[in-house]
């Protein structure tokens, strides 16, 4: 099956069959094309329809837009604005910006037999179908259930870390469940905040001129590490205020009894308590160990450096 070449412009003619193959698309997808205006009509020669390159190329647009996400009634409007002679040019600019990486983290591959080892040896068929679910790992078609692709390694290390703290692997899953609903939630405050203040400017023109498409491309790439480093910023101080209450809570000697499903107060000997108790006051305690706590972890960080090379000037 292939094209076949017009004696009289020497370019490539296609029926309408050899066009679904050479375009991925099927025979009932072009003729919907065709009728929805995305696709202009074929040359009709004799009894038969005769396809072109041009066909060919608008059929592979409509494809790559479809795969970024865009609407048929969207991809429409573009083309309309193609051929009105406004160019796509910037637009399809903006669209590889938007779609290119939101992170310096490069995917990896793992094996089977490794990954079973990280989590314990023992093969889990229904954690595999889980992290597949969640885009932990993705399936490669070439290598099934030999080996994985790895999107994101350092989320993977995480999962690897927390098991091997004794979280089950159930309770790390329905984690990053929850965990990822409230992060989309922040993602999508910070696009609505910066289409609001930022982009709207841009979009007044739908498509936008080729000028106000690339220049919201160069403002993609200026604003792209802040949502980033400001949610980096922001979970540093929560963690660093709710873990100094945290710990301070199950380290007061008069912490209240936990329930079964709760983590217990840490129990510091007695003689420890009164000790402490008759330096800084029944009132103090909670404090002072909190800070003597921090002394220590602020110590071990140093040994830790000193014992590799790699104490900051």
């Amino acid at each position: 099956m292939g094209a076949v070449l017009s004696e009289q412009s020497a370019q490539p003619e296609y029926r309408i069959e050899d066009l679904a193959h050479h375009s991925g698309a099927t025979v009932r997808t072009i003729r919907a094309y065709q009728d929805r205006g995305l696709l202009p009509r074929p040359e009709r020669r004799g009894r038969s329809n005769v396809y072109g390159d041009a066909h060919l190329a608008r059929l592979r647009q409509i494809a790559d837009l479809l795969d970024r996400g865009y609407t048929l009634a969207s991809i429409k409007e573009l083309l309309e604005a193609w051929d009105t002679g406004r160019g796509l040019g910037g637009v399809l600019g903006l669209v590889a910006e938007v779609h290119g990486p939101w992170t310096d983290e490069e995917a990896d591959r793992i094996s089977r037999a490794e990954l079973d080892a990280r989590f314990g040896g023992t093969p889990d068929e229904d954690a595999i179908r889980e992290a597949v679910e969640l885009g932990v790992l993705e399936r490669l078609p070439d290598r099934e259930a030999e080996e994985y692709l790895v999107p994101s390694p350092q989320e993977l290390a995480v999962a690897v870390e927390l098991y091997a703290a004794g979280v089950p692997l159930p309770a790390i899953t329905g984690h990053l469940r929850e965990l990822r609903d409230q992060v989309e939630h922040i993602a999508s405050r910070f696009l609505e905040f910066t289409t609001e203040h930022v982009f709207a400017r841009y979009l007044e023109h739908r498509p936008p001129t080729d000028a106000d498409a690339a220049e919201a491309a160069t403002m993609v790439r200026r604003l792209r590490p802040l949502a980033q480093q400001t949610v980096d910023a922001e979970l540093a101080r929560a963690m660093r205020l709710l873990a100094t209450r945290h710990l301070q809570l199950h380290l007061s000697p008069d912490a209240p009894p936990t329930k079964d499903d709760e983590p217990r107060a840490v129990a510091l000997p007695v003689g420890t308590i009164r000790a402490v108790q008759n330096l800084v006051g029944a009132e103090g305690v909670a404090a002072f160990i909190m800070a003597a706590t921090e002394r220590e972890l602020h110590k071990r960080t140093l040994d830790t450096l000193a014992a590799t090379g790699k104490i900051p000037d």
